[in-house]
């Protein structure tokens, strides 16, 4: 494979290449392989990763993108350069956030631990909010919590990479008709602390331009430990149908 594919500036971190990880430690009952390439199923997550090193990286990723209607998100902090047999739909800049001061106590109060019989609810808050990325199984990838109003989910948020010391916080959402009630601030600090319960750093994603969030993670103590690139890859046949991923 071309060394170009994807950029390695330094010796990688995990944290660097997040998607790798957690496919290769914690994740790897939700993985889809081919040789070198991964990716998450279909019904659980966008996201994929390889090991640039290996000489058969290229066929093999164009090979697993190729059975994916939508393709394969990569998300990390080197660049990544499209291969031949493969499109970019999408090109965007993120950011990587890591807790960096210790996490309060607090009551649950409101909030509650969402199960499989919520899933159609959480589709339905994330198809109105559009946190990014949730499909059918993604509730399946940690703990994911939910506040209600009126026995109706509102506001929800969980955990979805898990690699070793670390794990992600997302699906961060409020319903537009509850915004500004502090849903998000607590949901998000209800799974940091489960987070550090368990021995482990919480991180999150977002986009870079995303500013109201990267302030809101900023005032609960997060920081910025990367940049991040976010790049969709389809298969080359597939450019003029695959849709975008949810933001």
């Amino acid at each position: 494979m071309d060394a170009a594919f994807i950029r390695l500036s330094h010796k990688p971190e995990p944290l660097d290449r997040p998607v790798w990880a957690a496919l290769k430690t914690r994740h790897t009952g939700f993985a889809e392989t081919d040789g070198p390439a991964c990716a998450y199923s279909e019904d659980v997550a966008p996201f994929g990763a390889v090991d640039p090193t290996a000489p058969e990286t290229q066929s093999c990723l164009e090979r697993l993108t190729r059975r994916r209607m939508n393709g394969i998100v990569f998300m990390q902090s080197d660049v990544v350069q499209v291969p031949a047999g493969l499109a970019c739909t999408r090109e965007a800049a993120g950011v990587q956030m890591i807790l960096a001061q210790p996490v309060a106590a607090g009551e649950a109060g409101m909030i509650s631990r969402l199960t499989p019989g919520d899933v159609a609810e959480m589709l339905g808050l994330v198809a109105r909010a559009e946190p990014g990325p949730f499909a059918a199984r993604t509730h399946l990838l940690g703990a994911y919590w939910g506040i209600r109003r009126g026995g109706r989910l509102v506001a929800m948020a969980g955990e979805r990479l898990r690699l070793p010391g670390y794990c992600e916080i997302s699906a961060v959402c409020v319903h537009p008709a509850y915004q500004g009630q502090g849903f998000a601030r607590r949901l998000v600090m209800h799974v940091a602390r489960g987070i550090v319960a368990r021995g482990e750093t919480p991180i999150l994603h977002t986009y870079a331009d995303n500013h109201a969030a990267i302030a809101l993670y900023h005032h609960l103590g997060f920081r910025v430990s990367r940049q991040m690139h976010i790049v969709t890859l389809v298969h080359a046949d597939a450019r003029a149908t695959a849709p975008l991923p949810p933001g």
